[in-house]
C-alpha cells in the first residue's frame, strides 16, 4: 500500500489522526495532515483505508 496526502486539499478536521495516528499527524500551525508512513505497515491498512474514507476533504489518497 502507498498513501498521498493533498495538504492543499486538507481541512484539518483531524479524522485522519483519530483513525491512523501512527500514519498521520497535524501540523501545530494551522492543523493541515501531515503523512509520517508513505508505505504503512500491514497491520495499519485497514486504519488508513477508514482514514482515508472518513476524510471530508478526500485530501487521502490510497492505492494498493
Amino acid at each position: 500500500m502507498r498513501v498521498a496526502v493533498d495538504q492543499d486539499s486538507c481541512i484539518a478536521a483531524g479524522q485522519c489522526v483519530a483513525a491512523a495516528p501512527d500514519v498521520f499527524d497535524q501540523r501545530d500551525s494551522d492543523g493541515v495532515v501531515v503523512l509520517l508512513k508513505a508505505t504503512p505497515d500491514a497491520g495499519e491498512e485497514d486504519d488508513v483505508r477508514r482514514a482515508a474514507a472518513v476524510c471530508p476533504a478526500l485530501a487521502i489518497q490510497v492505492q494498493g
